[in-house]
């Protein structure tokens, strides 16, 4: 079986060399491409599978994540945990919407909640690079009573501690792309241009000629 970070490279997953904006509002020169993966099955579920096997016997009662790429790594390591442990454990995913506070929160709904209320919970992810969005189902699913068991990532690129997300973190792939406030890019003194066809580039530069 191939390694996980040979599948990502195979599939042109890894850009180095570029000016790219992340999710985050940071700039930086090298981006793992998450949507690159996903059409894949046959590599997703592998890495899926991967992702599943270190949580076999753990007691795991559902796996979760978030929208969007979370919902695809939920189903498929819940579907393989079923299968290795012989009973039936629920793939679910958390919203994101803004909450009566007006901050931008993650909720279970379509019923999920009763799914995985007072529940042993493995929270999966694509790419850890702030911990922001997986905090979120983790703090949702502890809302509801919820044991969170872990988080498993498909890659951890922000060094992403246990301490920031709220829940041991489990990634198959750990690497460390340098990162810079804008202010301080040096990609953007030297006016190399940003990739527009991946990260946020485009809503970047949207927002900048306004």
């Amino acid at each position: 079986m191939k390694e996980p970070s040979q599948i990502l490279k195979d599939l042109k997953a890894i850009i180095i060399d570029t000016h790219v904006v992340y999710a985050s509002g940071k700039h930086g020169n090298a981006y793992i491409n998450k949507d690159a993966v996903y059409p894949h099955t046959k590599d997703i579920s592998a890495l899926c599978k991967m992702m599943a096997e270190k949580f076999k016997g753990k007691g795991v009662e559902a796996v979760a994540g978030p929208t969007v790429g979370g919902v695809i790594l939920a189903q498929w390591v819940a579907h393989f945990l079923s299968e290795m442990e012989g009973r039936e454990i629920c793939g679910v995913f958390a919203e994101e919407e803004v909450a009566l506070d007006g901050e931008k929160k993650r909720f279970f709904k379509r019923g999920y909640d009763k799914l995985i209320a007072g529940k042993k919970v493995l929270v999966v992810e694509d790419i850890l690079t702030t911990g922001g969005s997986v905090k979120k189902v983790i703090d949702a699913a502890k809302a509801l009573g919820s044991n969170v068991l872990a988080c498993a990532a498909l890659v951890n690129r922000g060094n992403v501690k246990d301490a920031d997300v709220g829940a041991p973190i489990h990634a198959l792939i750990n690497v460390n792309l340098e990162s810079f406030d804008e202010k301080d890019c040096p990609l953007c003194k030297n006016n190399v241009p940003i990739n527009v066809e991946v990260g946020k580039g485009r809503e970047y530069l949207k927002n900048r000629s306004k």
